[in-house]
C-alpha cells in the first residue's frame, strides 16, 4: 500500500457549490453524452467527443476533449455507484484500466430549491494527489467543473422557463 493510503484526508481534495436548481435537475446533467458534452470541459472553447457512454454501474463514459490549444485529451468515466438523485460514484483515468485512477464521488444533498453539490477527488496516495494539485491544477479544475455544471444546470432551467 502506497504511503498514507490509509487516511483519506491526506489523498483527498473536496470542493463544494451551492447551485441554484433541484437535485433532480442537477442529478440529470450526468445521465447522458449530450449533457456532459455542454458543460464539463474543462476550459471554454473545448469540444467533447463521445466514444462510448452506459450511464448505470459498470458503464463507461469514454470521451476525448479537444483543448482550445488544439491538443486532444482522452478521458475514461467508470461508473461504480449511482444512487439517483443524490450520489454518482466513478473512476477518472484517461485511459481504462489505468491503476492511477481517480475514485470521483459526487454527493447532491437538497437545500430548500437549491442543491449542495461535494466533489470529492480520492486519489491512490498524498504523493499523487500533491502532484495533481501542483502540475494540474486538480483542486483549481474540481472547482471549475463544479462552476460549469452550475451554469449549465441554470441554463437548462431557463429553457424550460
Amino acid at each position: 500500500m502506497a504511503s498514507g493510503a490509509s487516511n483519506e484526508a491526506d489523498r483527498e481534495i473536496v470542493v463544494s457549490r451551492i447551485i441554484e436548481g433541484p437535485r433532480r435537475l442537477v442529478f440529470d446533467a450526468f445521465t447522458s453524452a449530450t449533457h456532459l458534452a455542454e458543460w464539463c470541459a474543462p476550459w471554454a472553447g473545448s469540444k467533447i467527443t463521445t466514444h462510448a457512454f452506459d450511464f448505470k454501474p459498470g458503464g463507461v463514459w469514454d470521451a476525448t476533449i479537444q483543448g482550445p490549444d488544439g491538443k486532444a485529451y482522452p478521458n475514461h468515466w467508470e461508473w461504480t455507484e449511482i444512487v439517483p438523485p443524490e450520489r454518482i460514484v466513478w473512476m477518472y483515468s484517461l485511459k481504462k484500466n489505468d491503476p492511477n485512477a481517480v475514485k470521483t464521488t459526487l454527493t447532491l444533498a437538497e437545500r430548500g430549491n437549491k442543491t449542495e453539490a461535494t466533489l470529492q477527488l480520492l486519489f491512490g496516495s498524498k504523493e499523487e494527489r500533491d502532484e495533481k494539485v501542483a502540475k494540474f491544477y486538480a483542486a483549481q479544475g474540481a472547482q471549475q467543473t463544479l462552476e460549469s455544471l452550475a451554469a449549465y444546470v441554470a441554463s437548462a432551467q431557463a429553457a424550460h422557463n
